[in-house]
């Protein structure tokens, strides 16, 4: 592996770590699950705009991965793969908008929202109050977290950004 391989490596690594630490640093929690945290999806938003799609998509399915480990809510196989790896693993969709950072963090986060979504007309159309469809009751419950988490990490991702075009790597002689 070459030095530009490591560092990828590492850095995913890294956010992948800060993903769990931030993801517990929660401003509101739902009672079915899903949070407004303190940026959480930062780290993941980060590697996918600075390495691309690929290596955002492997860094947000590993964050799922993690994120089910350390809390773990199972229905059935498929709202877990919905809910943990593909809909954190939809964050690395940023990695396709690489030159307009608020875009990418705009479709990532619609990305995870829409697996959220779909889990939640499939799986917990029973939290719909009476006369609520399922679709419209999922639609709000994940916009509700989701919509203000997609604002804090645009805001926070740009400021990542802009931090670390100052820091440039040093170069071996």
């Amino acid at each position: 592996m070459d030095r530009q391989g490591l560092r990828r490596l590492v850095e995913l690594a890294i956010a992948v770590a800060l993903t769990a630490v931030l993801s517990q640093i929660r401003v509101y929690k739902l009672p079915q699950g899903g949070s407004i945290t303190a940026g959480s999806m930062v780290p993941i938003f980060y590697v996918a705009l600075r390495w691309g799609f690929r290596w955002g998509l492997l860094a947000g399915l590993l964050a799922g991965v993690v994120n089910y480990i350390t809390e773990p809510f199972y229905v059935h196989p498929v709202q877990v793969l919905l809910d943990y790896p593909i809909a954190f693993g939809a964050i690395g969709l940023a990695g396709l908008f690489q030159r307009r950072p608020v875009a990418g963090v705009v479709v990532g986060g619609a990305g995870r929202f829409v697996a959220h979504f779909l889990s939640g007309i499939v799986f917990f159309a029973s939290y719909a109050p009476k006369g609520v469809s399922p679709a419209v009751y999922s639609a709000v419950y994940n916009g509700s977290y989701m919509l203000p988490e997609v604002i804090i990490s645009s805001i926070l991702t740009v400021l990542v950004l802009r931090a670390m075009e100052r820091v440039q790597p040093v170069q071996p002689a």
